[in-house]
């Protein structure tokens, strides 16, 4: 009988609670035989009396009922709205078209809840703003232009994107090449911050000269300066936030703007970040050099106390293990200048020595440097000169056999 009883009570108490319980069941302590079990609503008592168990569902106290209801009730959330009147390096966004409107309200809402992307944003602006608007001002062009390193890149120096974009202005090849920004199999300048951001304020004054707008120039940046003419010719129209672009662009020049709303005011929106955790530039010394062969890092870091990585962070513009031959500004450890002129020195000087013994005792000294020609392989040029493979890459600072043609690769001697 007790099992049914207690069967019985399960299939009422599912029954009554629409298939749902969520109460507790409270043990008899108190030794009256009464037993309760309750939910957030319902209290349900059982008691024997005359050999047979009898069930009461009774409401719940009223101070049970109203710390339930204030267990169930919703937290509001801060649901902060973008400016009611902005502008973009001078030009008022007309905020009064439903549509522009919506466009900038959908991407500062993303940024805006999206706490650890604008933290981080936060920390590594500290880093790069104040040599970006430095270079902004110095060249007469307008600071917000600093918040499409945003947009672009989050401001890491190393995203690279599907396309093959790389660097904090995030440049295709071929743009940088264009603007200064050399690339070989040793160095890709458009990871290097200040480079890359000469490079990116002379193509945006370019731009701006092309179509004497800001917007537009920022929409070109991104889509490129022919896809955005052929789109204003076709539709008869110079004013960007006229212009139907493609989604990636109009969305783009929009989350400029929110980035912009963010980070100029991040307190406004909850955002308040302690200087001390924001990213700082590192310590460290400039050094010119002018070499006559690659450099190994690890070598490098022997000599100026530190890693391999520190050194590499310091210079994201190596795309190796290797300083290549040419000239270069290095950057090394703060306090450590001296001491990488002096190994760079004794490493010149023995290389010169060595390869006046070898010209004098060599008749093949003019092999010493090669030119690679179409056709060549560092297989064929291993062949013709009789160093191997190995040896070519260890000299030149190569990690595979990939060569260009107008490349010049140091011979080692046999």
């Amino acid at each position: 009988m007790r099992k049914l009883g207690i069967m019985g009570l399960v299939v009422c108490l599912w029954t009554y609670a629409g298939g749902a319980w969520a109460g507790t069941l409270q043990p008899d302590s108190s030794g009256t035989g009464i037993r309760k079990v309750q939910n957030q609503t319902k209290e349900i008592r059982s008691s024997r009396q005359g050999g047979k168990t009898v069930w009461t569902v009774t409401p719940a106290s009223s101070a049970a009922g109203a710390s339930s209801e204030a267990t169930r009730a919703p937290q509001m959330r801060y649901l902060p709205s973008p400016p009611k009147q902005i502008t973009l390096c001078g030009h008022v966004v007309p905020l009064d078209d439903p549509f522009i409107a919506e466009q900038l309200d959908r991407e500062f809402v993303i940024m805006v809840h999206d706490q650890a992307q604008v933290v981080m944003w936060l920390k590594r602006a500290a880093r790069y703003f104040p040599y970006i608007s430095q270079e902004l001002k110095a060249n007469g062009l307008p600071d917000d232009l600093k918040y499409l390193a945003v947009a672009e890149s989050s401001l890491l120096h190393r995203v690279t994107s599907p396309a093959g974009a790389t660097g904090v202005w995030q440049f295709m090849e071929a743009t940088g090449r264009q603007y200064g920004l050399h690339k070989d199999s040793y160095v890709d300048n458009r990871r290097n911050p200040e480079k890359s951001t000469a490079a990116a304020i002379a193509y945006l004054k370019h731009l701006h000269r092309l179509f004497n707008s800001w917007p537009l120039a920022m929409a070109a940046y991104n889509c490129g300066e022919r896809r955005l003419m052929n789109e204003m010719k076709e539709q008869d129209q110079s004013d960007y936030f006229e212009l139907y672009l493609p989604q990636e662009t109009t969305r783009y020049i929009y989350r400029i703007i929110a980035a912009k709303i963010i980070l100029q005011n991040p307190e406004a929106y909850g955002y308040q970040l302690p200087h001390t955790e924001r990213y700082r530039i590192p310590s460290a010394d400039r050094v010119a050099v002018d070499l006559n062969q690659p450099l190994h890092l690890r070598n490098v870091a022997r000599h100026v106390n530190c890693s391999l990585r520190r050194l590499r962070d310091l210079n994201p513009e190596l795309i190796t293990h290797y300083l290549p031959p040419g000239k270069h500004v290095f950057l090394v450890p703060s306090g450590q200048a001296d001491n990488f002129k002096r190994y760079v020195a004794n490493v010149q000087k023995m290389q010169k020595t060595t390869y006046n013994v070898t010209a004098k005792s060599s008749s093949d000294s003019q092999t010493r440097k090669w030119v690679v020609g179409r056709g060549d392989t560092l297989s064929s040029i291993a062949s013709k000169t009789g160093v191997s493979v190995q040896r070519l890459r260890q000299a030149n600072g190569l990690t595979n056999s990939r060569i260009k043609i107008g490349q010049t690769l140091r011979i080692p001697a046999r």
